[in-house]
C-alpha cells in the first residue's frame, strides 16, 4: 500500500437522487422528506440537493414509464434531438444532464448519491464504478467503518464489456447506494434506517474532507463483477428453472462449482459450472427478470487508496 498523498479539490455540490426507479420507495420517501426538511443532510459550505429523478414513474409506483432511466445516460441518448416519439426517460435524462451536468464537464455536480432498493438479500451495498478512485474508496472505507458491526458490501461494476450508463454517472464521483431486501412498492423501517445512516456517514466524510482532515492510506474488500447469469430457458425463451432454495438469499456468500444454482419444476438441480469460487449478487432480483439476469457472479478482491486531503488545506 503506497503512502503517496493525493490532493483533491474540495467538494462543493452534492445531489441525492431518489426515484430513479419509481417503485423503489426508500429513496423516494427520504428525498421527499428532505425536500420538506433538509436539516439533517446540510453540511457547512456544502450544497446538498435532494431530487426526484423519475416523477412520473414515482407517481405510478412503477420502475419506469418507457425505458430504464438508469441505463440511458450515454452520449447517444443524451444528444438525441427532442421529439414527441422520444421515450420519456430519455427526455428526462437530458433534463437531468442539463441540471446536474453536463456529463464529463467541469460544471457537473461533484457527487451524486443514487438511492436504490433491491428485492435481493444484499443488505447495505455501495456501488463503485472505478477501482482507482482514491476519493470514493476512502469514502466507502469511512462508511463501512462507521456502520460496523452492520456489514456494508462494495459492488465493483468495472468491466471491459459490461457498461452501465447510469443516472449518477454525470457526476465526477458517482455513488450507487443499494439496500435490501425490500419488495417493490413497499417501505420497511429497518431498510430506511440503514439507507439514512449511509447517507449521514457519507456526508460526514465529505464535511471532514472539506474541513482539511487527512485520510491515511486504506484498503477495502470489494466484489468485482465477472458475468451475469441468465435463467435456464427453453427454445421459446421461457424460464424453465428457478433459483435453488440453497442459493436464495445467499448474496455475497461463496458459491463453489457443483453447488446448486437452479431447480426445475420436475425437481432437477442445475449446479454451478466452472472451476472457481464466485460470490453471487442480486440473486433473484425482481427487476432483472426482464434483463435476463438471475444473478451476477463476482470475485472478491482487495483494492487500495492513497492518502487524501483537500487541496485547500
Amino acid at each position: 500500500m503506497t503512502s503517496c498523498h493525493v490532493f483533491e479539490d474540495p467538494i462543493k455540490k452534492v445531489a441525492i437522487f431518489g426515484g430513479t426507479h419509481g417503485n423503489e420507495l426508500t429513496g423516494v420517501f427520504l428525498v421527499k422528506h428532505w425536500l420538506e426538511n433538509g436539516a439533517e443532510i446540510q453540511r457547512t459550505g456544502l450544497e446538498v440537493k435532494p431530487f426526484i429523478t423519475n416523477p412520473r414513474a414515482v407517481k405510478k409506483c412503477t420502475r419506469y414509464i418507457d425505458c430504464d432511466l438508469n441505463r440511458v445516460f450515454d452520449p447517444e441518448n443524451l444528444s438525441k434531438k427532442v421529439s414527441e416519439d422520444l421515450p420519456y426517460e430519455v427526455r428526462r435524462a437530458q433534463e437531468i444532464n442539463h441540471l446536474f451536468g453536463p456529463k464529463d464537464s467541469e460544471d457537473s455536480y461533484d457527487i451524486i448519491f443514487d438511492l436504490h432498493n433491491t428485492t435481493s438479500n444484499m443488505g447495505c451495498s455501495l456501488i463503485l464504478e472505478d477501482s482507482r478512485n482514491d476519493f470514493l474508496i476512502q469514502m466507502f472505507h469511512y462508511i463501512k467503518t462507521s456502520l460496523a458491526p452492520l456489514p456494508c458490501y462494495v459492488y465493483l461494476t468495472e468491466h471491459p464489456f459490461l457498461k452501465y450508463a447510469t443516472t449518477r454517472s454525470i457526476a465526477r464521483y458517482p455513488v450507487g447506494i443499494e439496500v435490501g431486501p425490500q419488495p417493490q412498492g413497499v417501505l420497511r423501517a429497518d431498510i430506511l434506517d440503514q439507507m439514512r445512516k449511509m447517507i449521514k456517514h457519507a456526508l460526514d466524510f465529505i464535511h471532514n474532507f472539506n474541513e482539511g482532515k487527512e485520510f491515511p492510506p486504506c484498503a477495502i474488500e470489494v466484489y468485482k463483477i465477472m458475468e451475469k447469469v441468465d435463467y435456464p430457458r427453453n427454445e421459446s425463451g421461457e424460464i424453465v428453472a428457478i433459483i435453488h432454495p440453497k442459493l436464495q438469499d445467499q448474496d455475497w456468500k461463496p458459491l463453489q462449482p457443483g453447488d446448486p444454482v437452479f431447480l426445475t419444476l420436475d425437481g432437477k438441480t442445475i449446479p454451478l459450472g466452472g472451476d472457481c469460487t464466485v460470490y453471487p449478487v442480486f440473486v433473484n432480483e425482481a427487476a432483472y427478470y426482464e434483463k435476463k439476469e438471475a444473478f451476477a457472479k463476482t470475485t472478491k478482491v482487495t483494492i487500495n487508496a492513497k492518502s487524501i486531503r483537500s487541496s485547500l488545506h
